[in-house]
């Protein structure tokens, strides 16, 4: 498990922004385990699947072949053609979080990324816990909801209060995934800006 280096966060903590960041500084992939489960519930919404049906989605991710291209910049897959674009609207926000619950799933997704060979970054929510938990290096990014929103309505066209209210139901949602491993490095981002985040992250690893 060495050359693994795990982010984990609740929502728009800035989990992906730095992965992605600490991964170009190290020369390395990074995964965003995200992406995967955003397919699924994009796939879903698409054939009017219902989200807690654990077994169809399991069935539109095997018949859609959907993959993960790491990389400097991550792409998913469907059937071949390139499903990111989609992956990052309210719609996908509100029911991600339902797919992300079941556990043949969360297996599914699990496999995926366990099939890349490391060195890599891997960001998520339970990276560091569930999936590489021998990892040499864990990190967990948090930060207030309030700041959380005001980074996701930057992103997303919806006003703050909106998107204040999906973000504390996410979280609620996602409790039993997401928390910090008790290895990790915990860092409130709140006050911090993406380079301080990064350096933070490299000054701990090179130490």
């Amino acid at each position: 498990m060495r050359g693994i280096v795990t982010i984990d966060g609740p929502s728009a903590s800035g989990k992906t922004s730095v992965a992605r960041r600490v991964a170009e500084a190290l020369g390395v992939p990074y995964l965003s385990s995200g992406l995967l489960y955003r397919a699924a519930a994009r796939l879903a919404l698409e054939a009017g699947v219902d989200p807690g049906e654990e077994g169809a989605l399991l069935a539109l991710l095997e018949a859609h072949r959907v993959r993960l291209l790491p990389g400097q910049e991550n792409r998913v897959l469907a059937d071949g053609q390139d499903l990111t674009p989609l992956l990052h609207t309210p719609e996908v926000d509100r029911t991600v979080s339902q797919v992300a619950r079941h556990p043949r799933v969360r297996a599914w997704v699990n496999a995926r990324l366990k099939e890349v060979p490391p060195p890599f970054v891997a960001e998520g929510r339970d990276m560091g816990t569930a999936v590489f938990p021998e990892a040499p290096h864990k990190f967990y990014l948090t930060a207030s909801p309030e700041v959380r929103a005001r980074r996701r309505t930057r992103e997303r066209p919806q006003d703050y209060e909106e998107v204040l209210r999906d973000l504390l139901r996410r979280d609620e949602l996602d409790r039993a995934q997401s928390f910090p491993a008790p290895d990790a490095l915990v860092l409130d981002t709140s006050e911090m800006g993406l380079e301080a985040v990064v350096q933070a992250i490299l000054a701990h690893l090179k130490d």
